[in-house]
């Protein structure tokens, strides 16, 4: 909001544009109301209802742009994606989806189960896939609920504690070499090393060149090919590479993680490309396709069997750059938006980021670790900062 209010006039196709930001408040609407938004940059709508109504109806009656579709937020629960996938030929793990432990609360559950389940095997199943491996909500986040299992009775154990909830068992990528996760918006993505066993501000390690050149770029094209799948605008992806082959694991997060407090060096990137990228959507008229899928071109790839896995890949590349409209985004950003990235500098140097930076500090940690985060945070943005040629001011 900081840098939009900033940015001024924006020229484009002989034009002048003024691009403006509010807040959207929650409250009932009537299905015939005409919003007055040109684009949407959703952070709710993946758990609350309301919003992701409001979503759809701006989005099939409006053509409203949405950066996330709200029609593909089933997809978000992992468990289609994962199907989509595996079908377009991408090495996800060997995963089953199995019943829940305990029945939903449906007066209609013990007939129909009476009559149509029929009793299995967990043990044999998670013996086939192999141990280790893991069991994880269907349509789980933030770790939660996720458990690396090694042993039959750890296997029950889970089983029981999983209570209603429908679980994935899934093949564990044993010896892996990095962990990566690539933040992806718009056309724009970038990678990083991830180390989820650390604490949130340590999980992003500042690593440069930590893949090879080739295993980056089919990262990057994994993840632009499951956005453009999905029509997924803003989204993240986690990719376990051993050796040489990419296993992507969790790519479909609808709210990704943005906060400074997490990001930090990478935090002045993501929000100058969420600026690049809404201002390029919106000034452009880009089309919005959030109801307009196109998923039998991606299938017709992966169904090929004269293609190898690279073949398809470049394929799948063709499709999603075209998507994303990448040259037509890099020449915008090269001629309307040429002076965006020096702006972020003056304002991530100056002494208002740093108050920014000292507030959120304040709100997220308790007191006693206020002047030990704040240093952290200002010595990895600073970092950023420095290498851009300036140094960073304290408020």
């Amino acid at each position: 909001e900081t840098l939009l209010g900033r940015i001024g006039p924006v020229r484009w196709g002989g034009a002048e544009h003024r691009v403006t930001s509010e807040r959207i408040t929650i409250e009932p609407f009537d299905l015939r109301a005409k919003p007055r938004y040109d684009l949407v940059v959703d952070r709710l709508a993946w758990w609350y209802f309301v919003p992701r109504e409001w979503l759809k109806k701006v989005a099939m009656m409006d053509d409203v742009y949405l950066l996330n579709s709200p029609f593909t937020f089933q997809a978000m629960e992992k468990h289609a994606a994962y199907c989509a996938m595996i079908r377009l030929g991408l090495k996800v793990p060997e995963t089953v989806l199995v019943p829940h432990k305990n029945p939903p609360e449906n007066t209609r559950f013990q007939y129909t189960a009476a009559k149509y389940n029929r009793p299995f095997d967990l043990g044999a199943i998670a013996a086939n896939i192999g141990y280790p491996l893991f069991m994880k909500p269907y349509d789980g986040g933030q770790w939660v609920g996720v458990t690396r299992i090694k042993s039959h009775e750890q296997l029950m154990q889970a089983y029981d504690e999983s209570g209603e909830r429908l679980m994935h068992l899934q093949e564990s990528i044993e010896g892996f070499d990095k962990f990566a996760r690539s933040l992806s918006i718009g056309a724009e993505t970038m990678v990083m090393d991830f180390q989820p066993d650390q604490p949130m501000h340590n999980r992003y390690a500042i690593s440069h060149e930590f893949l090879s050149e080739e295993t980056g770029e089919e990262i990057l094209t994994i993840s632009r090919l499951i956005n453009a799948f999905f029509r997924w605008e803003f989204n993240s992806c986690e990719t376990l590479v051993r050796g040489t082959e990419a296993h992507p694991i969790d790519y479909a997060n609808a709210s990704p993680d943005v906060a400074l407090t997490s990001l930090h060096y990478y935090f002045p990137w993501a929000i100058s490309a969420l600026l690049k990228w809404t201002i390029f959507c919106t000034v452009t008229g880009r089309d919005s396709r959030v109801v307009d899928m196109d998923t039998r071109r991606y299938f017709e790839i992966g169904d090929r069997e004269d293609l190898s896995y690279k073949e398809k890949l470049a394929e799948y590349r063709r499709l999603a750059d075209d998507y994303f409209q990448v040259d037509e985004y890099l020449d915008f950003c090269g001629s309307a938006l040429k002076h965006v990235d020096e702006l972020v500098l003056d304002w991530v140097s100056s002494a208002d980021f740093d108050s920014l930076l000292v507030s959120t500090v304040r709100e997220t940690y308790p007191a006693h670790e206020h002047e030990q985060f704040t240093e952290l945070l200002r010595g990895r943005v600073g970092l950023w900062v420095r290498e851009r040629g300036r140094r960073p001011q304290t408020a």
